[in-house]
């Protein structure tokens, strides 16, 4: 009993990794043709400042275009997808932060406050439209 249990757990983390992927794929299209789009556009890529936990910001190693007004959020020149609140204090104030780029979600935000959710589809038009 308990070891179907624990195949039952593992068969269940492994399909819920299986369907992060999935959604992470189809993401990253969605931010390829951002990406081809901004270009064409002219949309001026920019260093992106990382949000510490303490309210500080702190450079970062990265450029792109940031997606939401509160910069939280940003796409890399690349098409890497960037979530810009991190740990630090006085350390990555003055030497920087290096970004680690994550899975990007369809659905931004989700879980979070009013304003700072949405169809990640819809952050990206908000960016291309902005400028």
């Amino acid at each position: 009993m308990a070891n179907q249990r624990a195949e039952d757990a593992r068969r269940r983390v492994e399909l819920q990794e299986q369907d992060r992927r999935r959604e992470g794929a189809a993401a990253q299209q969605l931010i390829d043709a951002f990406v081809v789009s901004a270009r064409e556009k002219g949309l001026a890529i920019e260093p992106l400042q990382a949000q510490l936990l303490d309210g500080h910001t702190a450079r970062t190693d990265r450029r792109g275009w940031y997606l939401n007004a509160s910069h939280s959020l940003a796409i890399g020149e690349h098409g890497e997808y960037f979530q810009l609140v991190v740990p630090g204090g006085l350390r990555e104030r003055i030497r920087g932060v290096k970004l680690e780029s994550s899975l990007p979600p369809l659905h931004v935000g989700r879980g979070g406050r009013d304003g700072e959710t949405g169809y990640l589809k819809e952050f990206l038009a908000w960016r291309l439209a902005a400028d």
